[in-house]
């Protein structure tokens, strides 16, 4: 009997330990964001571009159906506010699914924001965020908008976002004119007193229309492209040249 008790208090105590899905995340609940570019309008307001991946055409390719209709890998959403959460928020009632920054690799601010604002307030919201990833890589638009580089289509690779990544760690490593550096580094160089950070910067080459359609990606000189353009020197922040 003593030994029929143990065994009974021994599976009620392990109910207790044991954990369900209270958290679960359906994948088809989700909208899985790429990369997310950040401006500023011309009121003052915060605009992001979020690139968000089609899970069914990454898998796919750009391979047509029955009908012979085509479709890119990713799907852009913008949206405006006061703040970051706001933007977000409002880009909510455009999308069916639950947008999900646990996947966002890639940070592209504009080189107007980074000039007159800084990364200051931009880089405190976003790793106030339990979501959002403090390793993720930042870079800043050169000549551009982040809007422009985020909604650019990439030939080989099908996510932009990783296109960016990709030539800022190859080309770190052969050529070092370019620095792959995380939200966290940037930072903790703010932080530091009398240290400056330093950002990659990407450009576009060519048409940023042209650069958001399909035919691009169908030609064998793509007539829009992203590359890697020179280091952002930050001082306080804020953007004060280039090298």
């Amino acid at each position: 009997m003593k030994r029929k008790g143990a065994f009974l208090v021994l599976m009620i105590t392990m109910t207790f330990l044991l954990t369900s899905c209270w958290s679960k995340k359906e994948l088809t609940d989700l909208a899985i964001v790429a990369a997310m570019g950040v401006d500023k309008t011309k009121n003052g307001r915060y605009n992001i571009t979020l690139q968000i991946i089609n899970p069914g055409n990454v898998a796919g390719g750009l391979q047509g159906g029955g009908g012979g209709s085509q479709s890119p890998p990713v799907t852009i959403y913008s949206a405006s506010g006061d703040n970051l959460v706001e933007a977000s928020r409002r880009a909510s009632d455009r999308i069916s699914r639950r947008l999900y920054y646990a996947h966002t690799n890639l940070v592209v601010v504009g080189e107007k924001l980074a000039r007159k604002e800084g990364l200051n307030t931009l880089i405190d919201g976003l790793d106030r965020d339990p979501e959002f990833r403090n390793t993720s890589t930042l870079v800043v638009a050169k000549n551009s908008t982040a809007a422009d580089l985020v909604k650019t289509l990439t030939p080989v690779d099908k996510i932009p976002a990783n296109k960016v990544l990709k030539t800022l760690e190859f080309t770190e490593r052969k050529w070092g004119e370019n620095v792959k550096t995380s939200l966290q580094e940037v930072m903790k160089s703010i932080e530091s007193p009398g240290r400056g950070a330093v950002v990659s910067g990407f450009r576009l080459v060519g048409n940023p229309q042209q650069a958001q359609k399909l035919d691009n990606l169908q030609e064998s000189a793509p007539g829009a492209t992203l590359r890697a353009s020179g280091i952002a020197v930050l001082k306080q922040g804020k953007l004060v040249d280039w090298l």
